[in-house]
């Protein structure tokens, strides 16, 4: 089977749930202490095994390239300053990865981005990671996890967890049909259904595995009333033709789109700095 290299990371959304910022400044660039947040998600993806990665970006989006590019003038003012420590920041993934841009004139939903990276997967298998989803599991990222789980299945894989039923309504559900251990085969993968109607509470959280497949059902998703098209959608008419499995992957993850989830992210990572652990715990003890 082919080891699979590429990655796409969908970050052209307006980030409403984070307005007024997020006019001037993208979601994406939001920080988990003082890093940017889908620098987290290039991590994931390079400790993964990931040599190639695309990200859908659309107009007002251009730090994150800037971000990722290099910075010559930096470099050698930090390397001639002997400020090696500053100098390994700045470059962290210049010779690991290559990061290219896809850009998306208009908003045209998850599957829309997905669709845009067909010539960059050029029938490839590749993962899907969204940023609004941030994954802590230090030496075993939930990216690589789920490119084990399509190793071994030959099959898609949507990243999921049992999460309470009340948070389950928000997200896309699974549709389970056998299990096997953390192996989930599907038959249906429902988008926000009401609490009364749950399949399951195995939800989709933010990262994938596909192939090429997906593609011929996102050309046969039909567009909301919006223009937008859904991957929930494609993936559920996939699950209803041919096998797909869902992987209950190990790891924390963090709702970064929201305010509460990008909060809990910030004090859980500065809580695990030691530099910053005990000033953080002093200063909440004397609130």
């Amino acid at each position: 089977m082919q080891r699979i290299r590429k990655a796409v990371i969908p970050a052209a959304g307006f980030g409403t749930r984070h307005l007024p910022i997020t006019k001037a400044v993208a979601k994406e660039m939001l920080p988990i202490l003082d890093r940017p947040a889908i620098d987290y998600v290039v991590e994931e993806c390079v400790e993964s095994g990931i040599t190639d990665i695309c990200i859908v970006v659309s107009r007002g989006k251009g730090m994150i390239a800037d971000y990722f590019d290099r910075a010559p003038e930096l470099e050698a003012a930090l390397a001639k300053a002997g400020k090696d420590a500053f100098l390994k920041l700045v470059n962290t993934y210049a010779d690991k990865v290559n990061i290219v841009y896809v850009r998306q004139p208009e908003m045209r939903g998850t599957a829309g981005a997905v669709a845009l990276c067909r010539e960059f997967a050029a029938g490839e298998p590749f993962a899907l990671l969204f940023p609004d989803d941030l994954m802590y599991n230090p030496g075993d990222p939930v990216t690589g996890q789920l490119i084990r789980a399509y190793e071994k299945t030959g099959a898609p894989i949507v990243g999921v967890q049992n999460i309470a039923p009340e948070n389950a309504v928000k997200y896309g559900v699974m549709v389970p049909v056998e299990t096997d251990g953390r192996y989930v085969k599907i038959s249906g993968y429902k988008e926000k259904p009401p609490i009364d109607q749950l399949p399951s509470t195995l939800t989709s959280l933010g990262r994938f595995v596909l192939d090429a497949r997906i593609f011929s059902y996102i050309d046969n998703t039909v567009p909301t009333i919006g223009g937008e098209l859904y991957l929930s959608t494609a993936i559920d008419a996939m699950a209803k033709s041919e096998p797909v499995f869902a992987y209950d992957f190990e790891g924390t993850r963090y709702d970064i789109g929201s305010r509460e989830g990008f909060l809990a992210a910030n004090i859980d990572y500065a809580l695990r700095d030691d530099a910053l652990r005990a000033p953080l715990l002093e200063f909440i003890r004397s609130k």
